[in-house]
């Protein structure tokens, strides 16, 4: 049998002084992760891509049906309000997982949605603003 010695650490070559070298760094990372890869696989991240296809689907089929049509007060309230619900449902599934939020800080997830509540709140106001959900034309009586 051979006597097999590890190998003698190399120094840091950028030497920014933290003492470290790169074995250390490597025993460290095994140690600290493991060997196996953990988080989500890519069949989790197709079945999400293809739920977010889904809701668009059903965002473009609910934008044509014919309930819809010459639509004011009310039923433009629910037609608008529907789509942005469905927007909405798609933003908190592409931030919390594509943008892997649901692994970071809980206050990144915050700013993200609060965000995303501004921004409905906005086309809302510009909505009402040009009366949109009023039926009539903006600006005639």
């Amino acid at each position: 049998m051979t006597d097999v010695t590890p190998a003698a650490p190399v120094a840091d070559p950028v030497g920014e002084g933290h003492g470290a070298t790169h074995n250390d760094a490597a025993q460290h990372g095994a140690a600290q992760h493991g060997a196996a890869h953990h988080g989500p696989t890519d069949r989790y991240y197709v079945r999400i891509a293809v739920a977010l296809a889904l809701i668009t689907a059903l965002e473009v089929a609910w934008s044509y049906l014919p309930v819809w049509k010459d639509a004011s007060g009310l039923k433009s309230f629910v037609e608008v309000g529907g789509l942005l619900v469905m927007m909405a449902v798609k933003f908190v599934v592409v931030a919390s997982n594509f943008m892997h939020l649901k692994f970071d800080d809980k206050v990144l997830t915050r700013v993200f949605y609060a965000g995303l509540i501004l921004a409905i709140s906005v086309y809302v106001a510009a909505l009402v603003t040009f009366e949109v959900f009023g039926g009539g034309t903006p600006g005639y009586t």
